[in-house]
């Protein structure tokens, strides 16, 4: 791979200095004002120096056309054009309900070239500041230099890693078969990463400033128009770990009509990496289905017990961050201060695009398919875990090393 060029190393410097210096020098304007959503005829010379010298370098590397620098370059590009448009988006430079097109040509150019070939959709990911944000000297990338936001990014990349950890413990199982001895050690280990998890949830969720999250975070993941298509903003669950969960548990299914939707939305969203480990995992039948198979003739066996109780004592873990992402992110960072806002600014409010109600009832349906909530409209696996529970003939029988033995 030959060295990235000086106009990418240019406009990433820039990315990781005097960019988020601008935008969180806004941000403070904004945050003292009575209307914290209000950004009108707040901070323009700011707002422009962003845009030009924004421009400046997606210009050069625009002229120089070239991504056959390999995929880490590109992708890298791709994210620093995307915080770049997600800040005009923010800063309301460019808005995709005012617009049928992109104002910004040249950077939704070099933004469709990217995102073509690394077969990405052409913005800004999660993976950009989640679990792919090089440091460069202890910098990572970023909006802004405020507190609460590189609260947010690494709290939330270190959940993305735990996650990723606890997809990847369980999918060992799947040539081993569920009712493998040695998969005790795989239960075990998901069941670690995800008490890992819950613990960085509650710890991100006490110390994460409300307000300022709402007001000077979250606005940057806004959706926004490249060429003439608008894109919707980067999710946390952006990422196949947490997907590889629902599917190798068991506790949704691909052909679901909700969640295939979300699995077609999400994938070029994903590194392609990702979005291979994700395809691959469609293949296989939950361990949760392969349990069930076995039910009727081996109930009492040791074997079934101890594969059992590691299956439910994952499933029960992987259903605290779901309840913990409902009541504590969901709940308390969006819906609460949201019912707070003047109607004028409740339009785009969501990263995703829908009206918030439909967020909502979007990310309820989610929950209630990771913690297996009983429900009339849709299949959650609420009756098959009930049968299972009631085959559990040591409660204490799920993963040890954890923090709940």
């Amino acid at each position: 791979m030959r060295p990235m060029s000086q106009a990418t190393l240019a406009f990433d410097r820039w990315i990781r200095t005097a960019f988020p210096q601008m935008n969180e020098a806004l941000e403070n304007l904004y945050f003292e004002q009575d209307d914290r959503a209000n950004t009108q005829g707040i901070g323009d010379a700011l707002k422009a120096a962003i845009r030009d010298e924004g421009h400046g370098h997606i210009v050069a590397l625009w002229r120089e056309g070239n991504t056959g620098e390999g995929f880490d370059s590109a992708f890298d590009v791709l994210g620093n054009v995307g915080l770049y448009m997600a800040a005009l988006r923010r800063h309301e430079l460019t808005n995709p309900a005012r617009e049928d097109r992109s104002p910004f040509a040249e950077a939704s150019s070099l933004s469709l070239h990217l995102g073509a070939s690394i077969g990405m959709a052409p913005r800004f990911a999660t993976a950009h500041l989640a679990h792919r944000n090089r440091a460069v000297a202890g910098v990572r990338k970023s909006f802004t230099f405020l507190a609460d936001e590189f609260l947010f990014i690494d709290e939330n990349a270190r959940g993305i890693l735990c996650l990723q950890r606890a997809a990847d413990a369980l999918f060992r199982i799947v040539p081993l078969g569920v009712s493998n001895p040695v998969a005790d050690v795989q239960f075990e280990a998901a069941a670690h990463a995800l008490d890992q998890a819950i613990a960085i949830n509650a710890r991100l969720f006490a110390a994460l400033d409300v307000e300022r999250f709402f007001f000077s975070v979250r606005p940057y993941y806004k959706p926004y128009r490249v060429g003439r298509q608008e894109y919707r903003g980067a999710n946390a669950g952006d990422f196949a770990g947490i997907n590889e969960l629902d599917l190798l548990l068991g506790l949704t299914r691909a052909s679901d009509p909700h969640y295939a939707q979300l699995l077609v939305d999400k994938m070029l969203y994903m590194l392609p990496e990702d979005q291979a480990r994700l395809r691959d995992c469609m293949r296989h039948r939950s361990l949760l289905d392969e349990l069930l198979l076995l039910a009727d003739d081996h109930a009492a066996a040791p074997w079934f017990q101890a594969a059992l109780g590691g299956l439910l004592g994952v499933i029960d873990r992987f259903a605290e961050t779901a309840r913990q992402h409902h009541a504590l992110l969901v709940d308390r960072f969006i819906a609460g201060p949201a019912a707070t806002l003047d109607r004028a600014h409740m339009a785009g409010i969501t990263a995703s695009g829908p009206p918030l109600d439909a967020l909502l009832r979007a990310l309820q349906l989610l929950h209630d398919f990771r913690t297996a909530a009983p429900r009339s409209d849709v299949e959650t696996r609420h009756a098959d875990l009930a049968r299972l529970r009631a085959l559990l003939v040591d409660p204490s029988a799920e993963p040890v090393g954890s923090s709940r033995d």
